[in-house]
């Protein structure tokens, strides 16, 4: 199969004097996490949702200090992106993202942005289908946070990881999970980022209608818990790959948190599978 085969199009795109918040209501109203940036007629790089989301960690001078609808999409959008033609084969796409870490490829006929191949088309793909292989043959150890963690700290460890963290209770049961999307399209108050940072005494739940506690915390704008996703898509290390991709489609996300007799195992994600197509 060939980029042709599995690309979409026609794609979504936006100029790069557009501002941040108009490219991220593409996202939100088309489902999508990447827009290629149209520059005098010509491909002059791509946003992602994740240029969009590390830009919330509260330290971040540019987005501390400019609303959203003032930060041109110019400033965070990677310049000259990764590109492919319209007959590279399925399985040379997959091995580009994978090595550089990209989830999206925009596939050029001459200079004219004909289509993109994205993790998601992959996912469909028959390279994909093809795979006979179980969740525990390909997940990974699975990277976790206290539901108290303030949003500095999870944007830290995902950058540093590149990754996806679990949020964990306190008896380390399953709470929450945040990707690059909640990070993205986390409805940020501005009056929040004026809080000062000290030391307070906070009464949250230890557990969804759990018995309330006393914790000395920072005060901070957002915790982990405020923007966690719940509740968690999970799935036994005994289940096929296909039977965990047909749960991410019908479910519309990208991992799954692999759970035995109640306790966190790993956690199964698009590029895991993606890794086996490239192989």
């Amino acid at each position: 199969m060939q980029a042709k085969d599995i690309m979409s199009s026609p794609v979504y795109v936006v100029g790069p004097g557009e501002n941040i918040a108009h490219a991220r209501k593409i996202m939100l109203k088309h489902r999508i996490s990447r827009l290629p940036v149209i520059e005098e007629g010509k491909l002059g790089g791509i946003l992602t949702k994740k240029d969009i989301g590390y830009r919330l960690r509260q330290s971040e001078p540019v987005w501390r200090r400019r609303p959203i609808d003032n930060i041109p999409v110019s400033l965070l959008m990677t310049r000259d992106p990764i590109t492919i033609s319209p007959e590279t084969p399925t399985r040379k796409a997959a091995g580009l993202m994978i090595e550089h870490d990209i989830s999206g490829l925009p596939v050029l006929n001459g200079t004219e942005v004909a289509g993109i191949v994205t993790k998601s088309d992959l996912m469909r793909s028959e390279a994909v289908r093809n795979l006979d292989m179980t969740v525990a043959d390909v997940m990974e150890d699975a990277i976790t946070v206290s539901r108290y963690h303030s949003l500095d700290h999870v944007i830290d460890l995902m950058k540093e990881r590149n990754d996806k963290v679990i949020v964990v209770n306190n008896d380390g049961t399953l709470a929450g999970i945040i990707t690059e999307s909640n990070l993205a399209f986390f409805l940020y108050e501005d009056e929040k980022r004026d809080i000062p940072i000290k030391d307070v005494v906070m009464l949250r739940r230890g557990e969804s209608g759990g018995r309330k506690q006393f914790r000395y915390v920072m005060e901070a704008a957002a915790i982990a818990e405020d923007l966690m996703s719940r509740p968690v898509i999970t799935i036994a290390g005994s289940a096929t790959l296909k039977e965990a991709v047909q749960m991410m489609q019908s479910h519309r996300i990208n991992s799954l948190v692999v759970v035995e007799d109640d306790e966190i195992r790993g956690i199964l994600k698009r590029d895991d599978i993606i890794r086996e197509v490239a192989k």
